[in-house]
């Protein structure tokens, strides 16, 4: 296959490589969208990468490829730079204005990728920016540079030490190049985000007719796409823009939200009695209720209220921008935020919630329908959306509203003697069945396990409260006493960067007795995150990770059975969980070489209704075992 080998940088084809590369090839050149499932250690980014870019480059579509982390990202470039050594091509990674930034101001006060944007927008306009003001004044060595990364795809840590080096703007850099290249590389959000998205259309002057994208890892895009749709706004938020509004004397705002506020806390004292609950679905109109008889307004004066304040915040960041100052502006946060409530009044696919966390309160507005944020599908040339986990496909499909599309599943590459999957039978996080018994017992299997499974061990749990009921039966300390690993305990709130050391300390375990990362289902590490070799020879998977059954969750199962007849429990609650198993299972097998073990402490995996969403290497290695059972089987498998 003459147009597969230019773009095909290795010497030999893994089993249905050359499969896959036609598909695509296929589909992009028929103008359609592709959905495909190919399991770990598969290739898939050289394969989309091949089967793309022969159609891209001779018709001259600009290639997108999107994915969830930096690391997945970084994962393309290499992949680039394999390709550009033997037949030329261009691409960029295109990172925020935060993350390509050199300005001291922004590192130290945009706490954030929207901030950064504002911040950066009036630095430019002030002409308070030297890396801008030098992309004018030395222009012939600034396209020099660009011409330099276009022959030479690059990592976007290359990008900022050059820039630094020549005192550049790496976000017009990164810019410059990503105009000439054949692939950029960028995160869900520049898709997925209505505002982001429709800023960098405008950014490159795109059609969407001129464009291929390839969205890796596609799985999570359902849940990214409700995030990218929805907002939030503190009632913290409301009060630090009474007191802005009131220090730049902006009296009439500070009034206006006054009583806004207080509306907010009675319809809360109300709501809070009836729901004894965290999360309170309300009226999108209760909000305004108080502040209607109040001031004895109509909603066009609202309208005018909350685009004054949209007004006011901007000149509020300029400002503070002069002041040297943290931009930030509450009264332009929560102008935005309204109007973007009161455009989703009529909407059926949103939900309107007041939620309490500590005793405090914060308003939500909740997409229910992930498809939304992909309506501009319809209108590119072609999509390709791959996974090692989205069986089945026609869900995913009917999900993400796509259409045109052409469905391929390929088989599992994992070998079967190097697999072994258990299935313990006494033990489950139902709810009526957690308790300190429960997670006492759960212990003594993922300390055992651990003490049989070579060198690195990852421990994901269903969520946060069963990850802290098993730290509350000191597990931590048993892991390091009674079988001598090394702990890391995966944090909440952590950074990207926190997090990135924590998982490098992890995988450098490996090298001498072991470790044992603590962490969850659908988070960062038991997801998207490749463990070489030894750095994680077993996964120990504590529970199913349904969400729990709150307000959103239920609203949102409604919204799919109006859509979907007697399919929404199924598309809303039950498939994404079971979605999140496999790729935490996922973790242990990155080549068909690889040996390792999966534990499922939750006797429900061996149920046929979960069982059947789960990949076919899963369920052929699945056994059901006890306590003793397993020890058993373990120390046969690593005899």
């Amino acid at each position: 296959m003459m147009l597969m080998s230019e773009y095909f940088p290795y010497s030999e084809l893994r089993p249905h490589q050359e499969e896959f590369i036609r598909i695509v090839e296929e589909a992009v050149r028929e103008g359609k969208n592709a959905i495909i499932e190919a399991p770990t250690g598969f290739g898939k980014t050289i394969s989309v990468l091949a089967g793309v870019l022969p159609y891209a480059k001779e018709q001259g579509y600009k290639v997108i490829y999107l994915a969830r982390t930096h690391k997945q990202m970084d994962r393309v470039i290499e992949e680039l730079k394999a390709i550009n050594n033997a037949n030329p091509v261009s691409g960029v990674e295109f990172r925020s204005r935060k993350d390509l930034c050199l300005h001291q101001y922004i590192q130290n006060f945009a706490p954030d990728a929207y901030n950064a944007m504002i911040v950066c927008r009036n630095l430019r306009k002030l002409k308070k920016c030297e890396f801008f003001e030098n992309v004018k004044k030395k222009k012939e060595e600034f396209d020099e540079i660009a011409n330099y990364f276009l022959e030479n795809p690059s990592e976007p840590g290359e990008i900022l030490r050059y820039s630094e080096m020549l005192e550049f703007c790496p976000y017009e850099l990164t810019r410059k190049i990503a105009f000439g290249s054949d692939v950029i590389v960028a995160s869900y959000l520049y898709m997925l985000s209505p505002s982001i998205r429709e800023n960098f259309m405008k950014y490159f002057d795109f059609d969407y007719s001129d464009l291929i994208l390839i969205f890796d890892e596609a799985h999570n895009l359902p849940d990214q796409a409700i995030n990218a749709l929805s907002d939030r706004l503190s009632i913290f938020s409301v009060a630090r823009a009474i007191k802005e509004a009131d220090e730049y004397n902006e009296h009439e705002i500070a009034n206006f939200l006054s009583i806004f506020s207080k509306g907010l806390e009675k319809l809360f004292q109300e709501k809070a009695e009836a729901y004894k609950v965290e999360e309170i679905p309300i009226s999108p109109a209760d909000i305004f209720k108080h502040l209607f008889e109040t001031l004895n307004i109509n909603s066009r004066i609202l309208l005018k209220f909350l685009n004054q304040m949209v007004e006011v915040g901007d000149a509020i960041r300029e400002d503070k921008i002069e002041r040297n100052k943290p931009p930030r502006s509450y009264v332009g946060r929560v102008g935005e935020f309204l109007l973007n409530w009161l455009a989703m009044v009529d909407r059926e696919d949103y939900l309107f919630l007041m939620k309490r966390e500590n005793g405090y309160f914060s308003l939500e507005l909740v997409a229910l329908d992930p498809s939304k944020a992909l309506d501009f599908v319809k209108e590119v040339h072609s999509c390709i959306f791959m996974s090692g986990t989205l069986s089945p496909m026609e869900a995913f499909k009917d999900v993400m509203g796509i259409e045109n599309v052409m469905l391929k599943k390929f088989p599992r590459m994992v070998k079967r003697e190097n697999a072994l999957v258990m299935v313990a039978k006494d033990v489950s996080t139902r709810g009526a069945e957690r308790g300190m018994e429960l997670y006492k017992r759960m212990a003594e299997y993922i300390v055992e396990a651990s003490k049989l499974i070579p060198k690195n061990v990852g421990v994901f749990t269903a969520s946060y409260e069963v990850l802290e009921g098993l730290i509350s039966v000191n597990l931590p300390l048993r892991i390091q006493e009674e079988v001598g690993k090394k702990v890391f305990i995966e944090k909440k709130g952590a950074t990207s960067k926190e997090n990135d050391i924590l998982v490098k300390a992890f995988k450098n375990a490996s090298r001498g007795e072991g470790g044992v990362l603590l962490g969850v289902m659908g988070g960062r590490n038991s997801e998207g995150q490749d463990y070489m070799g030894d750095e994680m020879n077993g996964a120990i998977l504590v529970g199913i990770p349904y969400s729990r059954p709150t307000p959103r969750v239920e609203a949102q199962v409604r919204y799919f059975e109006n859509k979907f007849q007697r399919k929404g429990r199924y598309y809303g609650y039950y498939l994404p969980a079971h979605r999140r198993l496999a790729q935490a299972a996922g973790r242990v097998h990155r080549s068909e070489e690889d040996r390792g073990v999966v534990l499922i402490l939750d006797y429900r995996a061996y149920w046929s209704n979960i069982k059947r969403d789960l990949p076919d290497w899963m369920v052929d290695s699945m056994r059901i075992v006890d306590f003793e059972k397993m020890k058993s089987y373990l120390r046969r498998f690593y005899k």
